[in-house]
């Protein structure tokens, strides 16, 4: 039996852009064929050009960062994949579309209303189908909390308590790159939250409807690093800007980045910049950043439940908590990704090789590929009147707390249901997105907003 091989073309080829590379050239295969790809900044092709032609890949065709439409019907492309900064998901994932191609695009869908009304005309238009990626869906711990949920065993959810903590190796990063500025990522609301207000969204069943946030810049920044005395700083990580730091070569400041430690990060950046001008590694506590690295919200949901949601990104370990109460009992979910950022003898951070993250942070050591469980991660249902439950969590393959590798095969396989609900739709997307965007708006003017959530 000869299976037929969609023909895929990949817009923007930064870091996250590996993912779908390996799964396309690699597992994939047998239903995959990448045709065609196309970036703003060639260095980065050029990068994977070199990556593919050393494993034998025939490459894709090359195209120009306003060659959408030119891509798409000169290649016969049936899936773009976008993996481009957030704030032009709306216009590619809109002209992709209409050109006759269907899209997957990572999260976020996009960073405003603006956008998803651009993206819900192009789909109703074209009659094409988008997909954002959700991978935290597919982690094992979180499949396994979904089933408790839907199985009714808490009853009917009455209110969902999360929190996230992001440590000063991955959060640090947002406040390096072009998530530092908010017209650009929508924020932390918006770019990494996404995924967790998609969570809830998921385990509980339930539409978004009102939004109220909190929050603001404590930590990053330079009025922060004035008030704590922290000296002057350097502009970026990978230049040494002094006599001493020139002679060792290195930073010993924990919060430097420095791409020459990461051939990868050097070849796709520092070695790029020179064509667009682009710094991966500005310091965190420089002017200009807009984002917030402390947030909570509130958010009400059609059917009655109330989510009470925390992020905060500088903290010393990374994972999760979340406690979800029902009519008949209560689920709580304890996630350690990463137990302890440290610093050795030399300044340079020192990571525990045995816990893995989802791998957005540079130089976190995620050991895709391989098993993962992460310690600390504790499943426990309890029952009114019944002792505590700890439920079994199976073991997961790859990033993403072990779901990146099920994400991978529900999209190149077209799996658009499961005994879970884990495909994600573009409603799906559009819900993840619409908590974030009411949460910037209730920042900005301190009252509570209703979402756009279909």
């Amino acid at each position: 039996m000869t299976t037929t091989r969609e023909r895929y073309a990949l817009i923007g080829t930064g870091h996250r852009s590996q993912m779908y590379l390996d799964a396309i050239v690699g597992p994939h295969a047998d239903v995959a064929e990448l045709v065609a790809w196309s970036d703003s900044n060639p260095g980065r092709i050029d990068h994977y050009e070199r990556l593919l032609a050393g494993q034998g890949v025939a490459l894709p065709a090359r195209y120009g960062p306003d060659d959408v439409e030119r891509l798409i019907t000169e290649q016969r492309v049936d899936r773009v994949i976008v993996t481009t900064p957030d704030f032009t998901h709306a216009e590619i994932v809109s002209r992709a579309l209409l050109a006759g191609a269907d899209v997957i695009v990572e999260k976020p869908l996009t960073i405003d209303r603006e956008g998803v009304e651009r993206i819900a005309a192009a789909v109703a238009e074209s009659g094409r189908n988008v997909v954002t990626t959700f991978n935290y869906r597919y982690s094992p711990r979180n499949s396994e909390l979904r089933r408790i949920v839907q199985d009714g065993r808490i009853g009917r959810v009455t209110s969902v308590h999360f929190e996230w903590v992001l440590d000063t190796v991955h959060g640090a990063d947002y406040f390096r790159r072009w998530h530092r500025e908010k017209e650009h990522s929508g924020g932390l609301l918006i770019h990494k939250a996404s995924h967790h207000f998609d969570l809830v969204n998921w385990w509980i069943g339930a539409r978004p409807a009102s939004v109220y946030a909190s929050g603001g810049l404590r930590f990053y920044g330079d009025v922060n690093a004035a008030e704590r005395g922290l000296g002057q700083r350097p502009e970026r990580g990978s230049v040494p800007d002094d006599i001493e730091a020139a002679a060792r070569g290195r930073s010993s400041d924990p919060f430097v980045l420095d791409l020459r430690d990461d051939p990868r990060l050097e070849s796709l950046y520092l070695d790029a910049e020179q064509h667009d001008g682009y710094l991966r590694d500005r310091d965190v506590f420089s002017p200009g950043i807009s984002i917030e690295d402390n947030l909570s919200v509130l958010v009400d949901y059609d059917g009655g439940a109330s989510l009470s949601y925390s992020l905060n990104a500088h903290a010393p370990w990374e994972g999760y908590r979340v406690a979800i109460n029902g009519t008949e009992g209560r689920a709580e979910l304890e996630v350690v990704e990463r137990a302890a950022v440290l610093v050795g003898s030399d300044g340079r951070v020192v990571l525990d090789p045995s816990l893995h993250g989802d791998g957005a942070g540079a130089g976190t050591g995620t050991g895709e590929g391989r098993p993962v469980r992460s310690r600390g991660e504790r499943l426990v249902l309890q029952r009114h009147w019944e002792e505590a439950e700890e439920i079994p969590i199976p073991e997961g393959v790859g990033g993403h707390g072990g779901g990146d590798a099920y994400l991978l095969r529900h999209l190149f396989d077209r799996i658009t249901e499961d005994e879970l609900g884990r495909p994600a739709g573009y409603d799906d997307g559009v819900r993840a997105i619409s908590v974030g965007i009411a949460g910037n708006e209730s920042l900005l003017t301190g009252r509570p907003v209703a979402t756009i959530a279909p």
